[in-house]
């Protein structure tokens, strides 16, 4: 006969009619034992009918039917009675909130799970007893073999029975279940920490406080109070797989311990910016979820080998947690991968969300920078960051609310803390392209990065070696030495050993590199140079903080220049001594000035006795400029008092016989006047500009003034006057009124408190007075020296009609080329048309120049 698992039906033609009788009453007599078998009313009379039954089937070859129709009949068991049985269980959680499921979740997991393992466990009997019945008949050669074989197909259709009649809220009840008993163990856990804290206060053995918080990782030995929690979780599990719900088991714990580590990465990560916290975030995943994923395998007897090689990078500080566990298995080498992946990136994350708030309390918030540099260099997500910064940058700072000097202090710290996470600048130069291109829109970019520069604020030093009255200048160039050099030495300098190292080293640039920039290992960030990279040239920057440095020197009351020189030293070193000759000499003046105004007080002592109302020389201070040198000097028309006037005659010839043949030339608008003024009541000191000096000692002689006559007295223009004579109103030293002719303002001197009446015209307080610069603007000698290109603009302009921006520029090079040369960069020409455009000679459109209509 046949002893193929295949049933041969076609062999019935062959047999006798005494022979098919015998099969169809063996399989009416399978049919009605096999029924009474799984109905639960078997006994060892049946079993042996069944054996006799199966016997004689096999004997003409129908053993697979037997198997087939054995099969069927538990799978239509289990359906009427096991399936359906097994989600009545979960028919009261299909409306309900996971936040109302409570213990109950447990109870009818629990019960269900019993039940359906009963059930399985009776079918898997009465398996057996149909396996003892194909050995008997002799057909079943390899008992083992075929106990794996149907065992396999029954598990596979109880599985599949489950599966095709699973609710759709049941993988959530599972998620829940785990999350809840999760964060039950995490609780005892941390309890457990707190009793490790106690105990290390109290002074116990190291070896003691270890064996009372870990035990020894065995959850039949039951050491530690939450290995009964760890064994209920495991039961759990391994009833769901002993029904095929392995994935769907693993798949609801593992989103639980996720939920979990990424609960607790937000709640240790917080708004702090000030204090790293991956390390215990890493601590906490050994402690909790690998603490129970360990003891869950090894109940479920998933423990292995630890394969060659296979480490996690990030396990750089073991836990005390795992003090006993001595070779880890591989599934929790994996998982540990898995959770620190995962971890890495959610701090990642969150970092990347709030980068903008770090960046602002650079450097206090390096902690963070660090950590987010940690969690770039695993998971390699530079693009997130790069993407999600710009994108706060557009909406929180290049606004038309941000003023140019906090979005250059924001760049600023933007690139030094970028720097730590990127050394070669690659992300930088994306994330830094925006601020770049908007801050090139704004008129007081030049004069704001000038200042930040140059003034004593401090910058704010990344590696806290700002001194408080550090300018930025020398923080950047202090901070640019202690950079390390490595990868930058000249190769002629580096032995063949070293060599060797770099190259091992050698790693390729980011895909994201810009290949005009150099490779990655000769290539340093220099904040400097990317600010002067903002404004185009480093001439700009010199000519305004040419400018700059006139204006402070004017302003001065002394000669103590220390600072200044030593700004203009840092600036050479960067810019070089050519483009900083200027400076140099504008320096040199005031040291020159100090020493020559030495020498003429000396001479002055040995001089002739002074008249009443003459002055001594003691009481002038000058400031002799090199006036080619200088910018521009503001001129205005002023005329000084009779013994003021003679004191500066009588200062300028005593310089000429020590300087001879030089002559000095008074800018009488410039510097500044220490004045006392003496009334009825009270004595009052100012120091105050020499127009406005000029215009208070008029009402020496008479105690009030018509705006015409105070002008046409001090021979300054009336509405200049207008302006200057706010500062004493605002004092209380002059009162205002109306006078008859028009703008005929009369101005009165207040001798005492209780004259100081309110002012009739109160509109002229109004705002403060505007504030007047000694020195000519950048933007002011701009236009006057692009004047008289003016007329070239507007011709080409009436020949071609519209020019672009680009043309312009390469026409006047090419055509201006006799004294003056045309020398203006791009920038500069583009800031002298808008200024044409907003007096309306020019229209802008389409990117186009063309004349006003």
């Amino acid at each position: 006969m046949m002893g193929s698992s295949v049933c041969n039906l076609g062999i019935l033609e062959t047999l006798s009619d005494d022979a098919i009788v015998e099969i169809t009453e063996s399989y009416d007599g399978l049919f009605t034992t096999v029924e009474s078998l799984i109905a639960g009313d078997s006994s060892v009379v049946e079993e042996q009918e069944l054996v006799s039954h199966v016997t004689t089937l096999c004997k003409y070859g129908l053993a697979s039917l037997v198997r087939d129709h054995f099969l069927s009949s538990l799978q239509q068991a289990f359906d009427k009675g096991g399936a359906s049985t097994f989600w009545l269980h979960f028919d009261d959680f299909r409306h309900k909130q996971h936040t109302d499921y409570g213990e109950e979740i447990h109870q009818a997991l629990c019960g269900a799970l019993e039940e359906i393992s009963i059930e399985k466990q009776f079918l898997e009997k009465c398996l057996s007893i149909l396996i003892r019945a194909l050995q008997s008949s002799g057909e079943s050669h390899n008992s083992d073999a075929e106990r794996v074989q149907l065992f396999s197909r029954f598990r596979s259709m109880l599985s599949s029975t489950l599966m095709t009649t699973l609710p759709h809220h049941f993988p959530e009840i599972l998620h829940w279940y785990f999350k809840e008993k999760l964060e039950e163990l995490s609780a005892i856990m941390n309890s457990e920490d707190d009793d490790t804290e106690q105990l290390e206060s109290d002074g116990m053995d190291l070896d003691d406080k270890l064996r009372s918080k870990n035990g020894e990782m065995d959850v039949d030995q039951g050491f530690s109070r939450h290995d009964d929690l760890v064994k209920n979780i495991g039961k759990v599990v391994r009833d769901l797989r002993s029904i095929g719900f392995t994935s769907m088991a693993e798949n609801a714990y593992a989103s639980a311990i996720f939920l979990l580590l990424k609960a607790k990465v937000h709640d240790l990560a917080g708004d702090d910016y000030r204090t790293s916290v991956l390390g215990s975030i890493k601590e906490w995943i050994q402690t909790v979820p690998l603490q129970f994923l360990n003891a869950l395998l090894s109940y479920l007897g998933d423990s292995g080998t630890t394969p060659s090689g296979l480490t996690s990078p990030l396990a750089s500080c073991p836990s005390p947690s795992f003090s006993k566990l001595v070779t880890p298995s591989e599934g929790i080498v994996r998982w540990k991968l898995r959770l620190e992946y995962f971890a890495y990136e959610t701090l990642q994350d969150l970092r990347i969300a709030k980068l903008f708030e770090i960046i602002v309390d650079y450097p206090e918030s390096s902690p963070a920078i660090e950590d987010l540099k940690q969690c770039l260099e695993y998971t390699g997500q530079h693009s997130k960051l790069v993407e999600s910064f710009i994108s706060s940058l557009k909406y929180r700072l290049l606004t038309a609310g941000a003023s140019t000097n906090d979005i250059l202090h924001q760049y600023v710290s933007t690139i030094k803390a970028l720097r730590a996470i990127d050394p070669a600048g690659v992300f930088l130069e994306a994330v830094g392209e925006p601020i770049r291109d908007y801050l090139r829109g704004r008129k007081d970019t030049i004069k704001c990065i000038v200042t930040m520069l140059t003034d004593g604020s401090g910058g704010g030093n990344a590696n806290g070696s700002g001194n408080p009255g550090d300018s930025l200048l020398e923080e950047l160039m202090r901070d640019e030495e202690s950079q390390e050099n490595v990868g930058f030495d000249d190769d002629f300098h580096t032995d063949d050993k070293q060599a060797w190292i770099n190259a091992s080293r050698w790693e390729p640039d980011p895909v994201e590199a810009d290949p005009l920039k150099g490779s990655l290992s000769q290539r340093k960030v220099d904040i400097l140079g990317m600010l002067v990279d903002i404004i185009g040239s480093k001439e700009q920057l010199v000519n305004e903080y040419r400018v700059m440095l006139a204006e402070k020197l004017l302003n001065k009351t002394d000669y103590d220049i220390d600072t200044e020189i030593r700004t203009v030293e840092l600036l050479k070193i960067h810019f070089g001594e050519a483009s900083m000759q200027r400076c140099e000499i504008m320096l040199n003046d005031l040291i020159d000035s100090k020493r020559v105004n030495t020498n003429i007080k000396k001479a002055s002592q040995t001089g002739t006795e002074l008249g009443e109302s003459e002055l001594s020389v003691d009481i002038l201070t000058s400031t002799i400029l090199s006036t080619n040198f200088w910018p521009p000097i503001q001129d205005e028309p002023l005329v000084l008092p009779g013994p003021i006037d003679k004191l500066l005659s009588d200062y300028a010839n005593r310089y000429h016989e020590i300087k001879t043949p030089r002559k000095l030339l008074w800018k009488k608008n410039l510097g500044t006047v220490k004045l006392e003024l003496q009334f009825e009541d009270r004595a009052m000191e100012f120091t105050v500009s020499p127009t406005h000096a000029a215009i208070i000692m008029q009402f020496q002689e008479k105690k009030s003034w018509n705006s015409m006559d105070l002008a046409a007295a001090t021979g300054i223009p009336i509405d200049v006057l207008n302006r200057r004579v706010n500062l004493w109103i605002s004092k209380g030293v002059l009162r205002e009124t109306r006078g008859r002719e028009t703008n005929g303002n009369v101005y009165t001197l207040v001798e005492s408190i209780s004259d100081s009446g309110k002012n009739e015209s109160e509109e002229l307080l109004g705002g403060d007075e505007e504030s007047e610069r000694s020195i000519a603007s950048v933007e002011d000698q701009l236009r006057k020296e692009m004047t008289i290109y003016e007329k070239f603009i507007m011709g080409m302009l009436t020949n071609f009609g519209s020019m672009a921006l680009e043309r312009i520029h390469n026409t006047l090079k090419m055509f201006c080329v006799a004294d003056p040369s045309y020398d203006k960069s791009l920038q500069q020409l583009q800031s002298f048309l808008s200024g044409l455009v907003s007096e309306e000679k020019l229209e802008f459109r389409d990117g186009m120049y063309l004349l006003k209509k």
